[in-house]
Formats: structure tokens, C-alpha cells, sequence
């Protein structure tokens, strides 16, 4: 929601280009993330290792990368039951970020990231904010008397 300020509420200000803009900029922050570990493999190569540390590496990033697809795309949707949970996953999507931009370009083509996890609450408090405005009395001492007959 970062990207897109309060437009996602009524889709104005360019809001599709906004989405199709930020699809593309995840995909092409993959595919350098793609290209950087490429390089780290090929070091891993020409450092003669061995096969199984190149394994190794490759199913960590493998996993890792599923693993954040897998959280951010449901951190799109609602809130983190367990916030302590979350905080200790962080390094774990730090490694797997290919993962995380892939759910976010994918998830911009449907709408904004977490823009209907936004609305949802936006709904929520503004529908608690009319009920709370609706059954205020008003000011007392404004109130019209009753005539006396």
C-alpha cells in the first residue's frame, strides 16, 4: 500500500498504471535477484566446493524462496495471527526475497498488495464510526424544550 497512498480506496490517480508499474518493478527486482544468485553460484563453482555445498545452496534458496512466496502472499490477505512468529521469519524471507517479489508482482495483478485486507478494516471501522455517530443524543443543552400546554 506503500506505492499507492489512499487511491486504492476509489482507484483514482492512475491506479492501474500504478499496479501494472509495480508488477513489472517486482519482476524485473527478480530477475536481478535471479542474476546476483547466479554469480554467487558460479563463485561457489570456480571455488571447487563440491557438489554437495552447490546442492545445498540451491535447495536453501529453493525452500526459502517457497517459504516467503507462501507468507507474503497470505500477509496480503490478513493479519499475522502470532507477530513474534512473523519477526523470527524475517531472515528466512531475507533469503528467500525472489520468493516475496514474485508474490508481489503476482498479487499486483490482481489488485493492490493487501488492499483488500485495507478495505476490509476500512470497512469495519468506518461501519463502528457511523453506529457510534448514529447513536450519540447530541448536545443536551441545544436540544429544543418541549412547549408547555
Amino acid at each position: 500500500m506503500r506505492f499507492f497512498g489512499t487511491t486504492w480506496v476509489d482507484h483514482t490517480g492512475h491506479y492501474g498504471l500504478r499496479r501494472a508499474g509495480l508488477a513489472v518493478g517486482a519482476l524485473v527486482a527478480a530477475a536481478a535477484g535471479c542474476l546476483v544468485l547466479r554469480f554467487g553460484y558460479q563463485g561457489l563453482e570456480i571455488a571447487d566446493v563440491g557438489g554437495f555445498v552447490n546442492i545445498l545452496v540451491i535447495v536453501m534458496f529453493a525452500i526459502c524462496s517457497a517459504i516467503a512466496f507462501r507468507r507474503t502472499w497470505e500477509g496480503f490477505g490478513r493479519r499475522p495471527a502470532d507477530p513474534a512468529r512473523e519477526d523470527s521469519l524475517r531472515s528466512l524471507k531475507a533469503i528467500g526475497f525472489i520468493g516475496s517479489l514474485l508474490a508481489y508482482a503476482f498479487r499486483c495483478l490482481v489488485e493492490a498488495p493487501g488492499e483488500k485486507l485495507r478495505r476490509t478494516e476500512y470497512e469495519t471501522a468506518r461501519a463502528r464510526y457511523e453506529k457510534r455517530r448514529g447513536t450519540r443524543t447530541g448536545n443536551p443543552a441545544a436540544r429544543k424544550k418541549p412547549k408547555r400546554k
